[in-house]
């Protein structure tokens, strides 16, 4: 029998019938000791009490945060990341300050950066330099707390110039090659790259040192595991087998209220043998 993955449960897509603040309480009350979040405020900067509050009810649920997204704009509004935007840097080098601030305060390792949507107001190369720009810094202020930064590919939005592995992987070893930062690591969500047509068995092997983190949730329709026709198991095999110690990430959208019940309860806490 292969190891039990160590689950995470992203409260930014899953619980979304109780308040955000109240959400890694449900997570723990589901039987989950693991939660990550998106960026959890309106702002890319918000104020001392909202990072308080969010901290708090971090620690007063007794889970751990394993991952939080930098801020990546109006993400209703179609906003898939600010970190390529020439006119955004400073808002996002502010950000990342303060989500290094609250991942010091948590012990959180890992940030996903989403790159953002190609801006016909700027050509695809100030996009990238910027991006690389914005990355190695990133990099730099998570390698302070002994964090690694994500690179994602992204399903869904047209402009979102990510969608395979290869495509993530060429951002990061750039990063590497002209600024020297080595601790970007691929975020292999396993839906993101079935909707986007990916070799997924392919990427899983040719990246294994570089995957930094896994999500996972079925297609087509990105809700539970069993909902749809993605071999969901065989790659987690695959990542065991590859070496893959890492979190997964539960960032699927809910279809029925008993959205967990696909895991036996006894399965859940993530201080278990991992993948």
């Amino acid at each position: 029998m292969a190891p039990v993955p160590s689950f995470t449960v992203n409260c930014s897509i899953l619980l979304t019938d109780v308040p955000l603040l109240e959400r890694p309480e449900a997570a723990r009350q589901a039987g989950f000791d693991a939660v990550e979040f998106w960026w959890p405020f309106a702002h890319a900067v918000p104020t001392d009490s909202e990072v308080t509050s969010f901290i708090r009810a971090i620690t007063d649920a007794g889970v751990q945060l394993t991952g939080l997204n930098f801020a990546a704009g109006d993400m209703p509004a179609g906003d898939r990341g600010i970190l390529s935007n020439p006119t955004r840097t400073t808002e996002f080098r502010d950000n990342v300050a303060v989500a290094t601030s609250i991942a010091q305060a948590l012990g959180t390792k890992a940030f996903n950066a989403l790159y953002g949507n190609r801006s016909d107001a700027f050509s695809s190369e100030q996009q990238d330099a910027v991006a690389a720009e914005n990355l190695a810094f990133a990099g730099e202020a998570a390698h302070a707390i002994g964090a690694v930064v994500l690179v994602e590919p992204v399903s869904g939005a047209i402009g979102y110039p990510l969608k395979h592995a290869a495509d993530a992987v060429a951002v990061i070893n750039r990063v590497r090659e002209s600024f020297g930062t080595d601790n970007l690591r691929l975020l292999a969500d396993l839906y993101h790259l079935q909707a986007n047509g990916d070799d997924i068995a392919a990427a899983l092997d040719a990246y294994a040192d570089l995957i930094g983190h896994v999500q996972i949730a079925d297609d087509p329709g990105r809700g539970e595991p069993g909902t749809g026709t993605l071999d969901l198991q065989r790659y987690l095999d695959q990542l065991h087998g590859n070496g893959y110690s890492g979190f997964v990430g539960l960032e699927y959208k809910s279809t029925h209220p008993n959205t967990f019940e696909w895991l036996d309860r006894d399965l859940r806490p993530s201080r278990r043998v991992g993948i």
